[in-house]
């Protein structure tokens, strides 16, 4: 079976067994909610990028509505986010404005035929739309109905950690213990972290994020467990496509700026070596191993900050079960964790 390749004006086409195959050159793509702290993030990761194939459309809110923002060497104009704006035919949208926006708006997105890659937690459960961390499960995105999950910050760098492991040595039982950066509660977050220095009372937290660490992320359900603890919980078990695999989380917020780090127990089925741990995850897709504990080397939140990798380090067995082990993980919850990832699944998409 061959192709033939060719370029005119615009377009390539590839001529398969003889059936024509258009391919665009040239994507229209929106970004929604480009003012908020992801939103940037995303604008910043898609100049490093620098795709040469995309036309981009900045959507906020009509607050901001009429701004401008610097982005790949010009001024943008935010545009106001309207039930009107994918009347412009865009290929692919990605969201960054919270629940209530996804809601409303990636059903229209969708039924213009646009493909959405979505930030918010709305449609990570939902049974029709993948959920994608591309080191993981890439072949979930061809699986797309028009929606495209990106999972919760905290999730996606356990994940990547976990996913070769998990290949090799098959997962039994996972205890999370994440301790999450105010930058994953948005621009109110880092304001309250900045305003407790002086002293100020919060305005986002229930407590002081200053000097404090706060065992409560998202709202309590019933039975004591935090909304951000079961999105561990069940992400994880989505994405590694164990629907019955025994989780457990306790998700703290810290008075760090930025960078998420969690500590990670894991039981195997099978036994291991470390020295073939180690091995394993340094040459795993997305992972940078950082762990010489002769040299006080392991990973730091103020190490993985403007990264797109995940930091593992501190791996050791766990003794109080057959085959368990402890990992220390640590990435950018703003690139890797909400916006890195989001441009990852939009360039294999394009």
């Amino acid at each position: 079976m061959q192709f033939v390749t060719l370029f005119t004006f615009n377009k390539y086409i590839k001529i398969k067994n003889m059936e024509v195959i258009v391919l665009k050159t040239n994507y229209k793509v929106a970004i929604v909610g480009s003012t908020g702290v992801v939103g940037r993030t995303v604008l910043k990761v898609l100049e490093e990028k620098n795709f040469k194939n995309c036309t981009y459309t900045l959507f906020a809110s009509k607050k901001s509505a009429g701004t401008k923002v610097q982005f790949l060497g010009q001024n943008y104009i935010i545009q106001e986010l309207t039930e009107d704006s994918f009347k412009f035919n865009f290929d692919y949208a990605i969201f960054c404005a919270g629940g209530s926006v996804s809601k409303k708006f990636i059903p229209i997105a969708v039924q213009s035929g646009c493909i959405v890659i979505d930030n918010s937690s709305v449609y990570r459960m939902d049974k029709n739309v993948p959920l994608v961390v591309p080191e993981v499960n890439p072949e979930k995105i061809s699986e797309n109905k028009g929606i495209i999950a990106n999972p919760n910050c905290s999730t996606i760098q356990a994940v990547v950690a976990l996913k070769p492991l998990d290949d090799k040595y098959k997962i039994k039982r996972i205890v999370y213990s994440t301790y999450q950066a105010v930058s994953g509660a948005g621009k109110a977050g880092i304001e309250d972290l900045e305003n407790g220095i002086k002293g100020l009372p919060p305005k986002k937290f229930p407590h002081p994020i200053f000097n404090n660490c706060l065992p409560h992320i998202d709202v309590f359900e019933p039975d004591g467990y935090t909304k951000e603890e079961y999105k561990m919980i069940n992400e994880t078990r989505k994405i590694l496509n164990k629907p019955m695999l025994p989780v457990t989380a306790t998700c703290v917020r810290v008075p760090v700026m930025n960078c998420h780090s969690e500590s990670i127990n894991i039981e195997f089925k099978t036994n291991f070596d470390i020295y073939d741990v180690k091995m394993l995850l340094q040459n795993s897709p997305g992972i940078i191993l950082v762990d010489d504990i002769e040299k006080d080397y392991y990973p730091l939140a103020t190490k993985a900050d403007g990264y797109d990798e995940v930091f593992v380090g501190r791996i050791r067995r766990d003794f109080s079960v057959p085959f368990g082990i402890n990992l220390w993980v640590v990435a950018d919850n703003l690139r890797k964790g909400a916006a890195s990832n989001a441009v990852q699944i939009l360039e294999r998409l394009i």
